[in-house]
């Protein structure tokens, strides 16, 4: 759908509407995969599908409905729908209004090429990752994803905010009988991936780490590259750098503000309209995205809030409200955190005897309020002596507060990379850090692993809106 064609669908739709305030959100996705295994292709899919939310408020009781058909009469069922829930929902004594109309500037996150990626294009990409693979009697395996969507948001107070955003994904796992390798880029633009160089990570990886060895758990020095560190912040943001998450009582930033919660060489902060992400330039209720320093030299400093959230403190929002339904409240979902002046080989040659680790994998969070996140390595996982790479090994279990690492950071590296870890993308450099504490072998947990909490939020949504 075009801007003007997404514009008349939220005016015809809110016309329908009786309650007191009305919010739709409509959303139409192009999305295409090409996903490979034991070096061949074996899926290629197109999924073109809309998405139309009412949210309706009477008498300060809300009601959602939605509905992937825009014929007239379904789209009037699911206006009539979500006004009949919200009739027979319980008031909300804290909710104050939806937001009305504030400027939305553009944003700078599509790239038509991307857009018309065809399955001809990504499987030659793919064909290049098999053909060099195969040659160091690897098997290949990882999926070349391209697309775009167009999100619409209005409301009856006269918000209107329509933009447009692209994608292209790439990730390679490499494998020989006992190790592997992992390398992957996302990217607005799909020229800028380069499937060649990705795979050469990935065959490296898995070449290097071949008849890896086991090592005892314990706390060691660590080198994390970028995905392993975009594991950590996105379970951090949703552990308590969302407003709900501190009025609840259950944020690790309650009663933290203005005090230092890591080591002074950590600031993060979120902002969606920085061209090295991908971010639409307003959110889910339609409010301009702002940028939002979170923790400055170590000091925590401030959380995102949506209108909801901002209104029970007398305060604006950042823009950062998720779609609705949302139990979970606001989060960020562009992190960057800053860039240091060190090189990755840098921190491997000055660590005596640690390991370097390529990405974690199998996250939950045991504790959001100490941070305490427990999970695996994976694709790479690499012991490190006297300054240089020794080894493979087998991969370990970690249970390990993410401030407290934050703490422990020794190096921080010049380079950033985009990386995406759900709906929450990160731009992020490599860490060493000083200690991280590792409690356990290959094996995974059982059934009596069942109270780790849900880890995060599950959206049919693309990364980074």
């Amino acid at each position: 759908m075009t801007r003007d064609e997404v514009a008349k669908m939220l005016s015809r739709t809110l016309a329908y509407s009786e309650a007191d305030q009305t919010e739709i959100v409509l959303v139409t996705r192009d999305f295409s995969l090409t996903r490979f295994s034991n070096s061949y292709i074996h899926q290629n899919v197109v999924e073109r599908n809309i998405r139309l939310t009412v949210r309706a408020i009477v008498d300060k009781k809300i009601g959602c409905a939605d509905i992937n058909s825009l014929d007239e009469s379904s789209i009037k069922e699911t206006v009539d729908l979500a006004l009949q829930i919200a009739r027979h929902r319980s008031s909300n004594p804290d909710f104050v209004s939806l937001p009305e109309r504030v400027k939305v500037l553009g944003g700078t996150s599509f790239v038509e090429d991307t857009a018309r990626v065809d399955p001809e294009e990504r499987a030659q990409a793919i064909s290049v990752i098999i053909s060099k693979a195969s040659k160091n009697n690897l098997i290949a395996a990882g999926a070349f994803s391209t697309g775009a969507i167009t999100v619409g948001v209005a409301n009856s107070l006269g918000v209107e905010a329509i933009d447009q955003l692209s994608e292209a994904s790439l990730s390679v796992v490499t494998m020989s009988e006992n190790s592997s390798g992992y390398a992957d880029f996302l990217s607005k633009d799909v020229k800028e991936i380069d499937s060649e160089a990705i795979a050469d990570i990935a065959i490296e990886k898995a070449l290097r780490s071949k008849n890896p060895i086991s090592i005892d758990p314990g706390i060691y020095s660590v080198v994390l590259e970028q995905s392993a560190v975009a594991n950590l912040l996105g379970y951090l943001s949703f552990c308590g750098l969302g407003a709900l998450s501190v009025q609840e009582g259950r944020s690790f930033m309650c009663q933290k503000f203005g005090q230092r919660i890591t080591g002074e060489n950590i600031t993060l902060w979120d902002d969606a309209l920085d061209e090295r992400t991908l971010g639409l330039p307003f959110d889910f209720e339609g409010l301009p995205k702002q940028k939002v320093t979170l923790i400055e030299n170590g000091i925590a400093k401030n959380v995102v809030y949506d209108s909801y959230t901002a209104h029970k403190e007398g305060k604006k929002s950042t823009g950062h409200a998720l779609p609705p339904p949302n139990i979970h409240g606001p989060l960020p979902s562009n992190l960057f955190l800053k860039a240091g002046n060190s090189f990755l080989q840098e921190m491997i040659s000055s660590t005596e005897r640690g390991i370097l680790i390529t990405r974690f994998h199998y996250l939950n969070v045991e504790d959001p309020v100490k941070t305490i996140l427990t999970g695996m390595t994976r694709d790479g996982t690499f012991l490190i002596e006297k300054g240089k790479i020794k080894r493979g090994i087998k991969n370990l279990r970690f249970t390990q507060s993410i401030l407290e690492a934050l703490s422990n950071v020794e190096m921080i590296s010049k380079d950033l990379k985009l990386k995406g870890d759900s709906f929450i993308l990160c731009c992020v450099p490599a860490l060493k850090l000083s200690k991280f504490n590792f409690t356990g072998g290959q094996s995974l947990p059982n059934s009596s692993t069942s109270h780790y909490v849900k880890s995060k939020p599950n959206f049919s949504f693309p990364i980074g809106l």
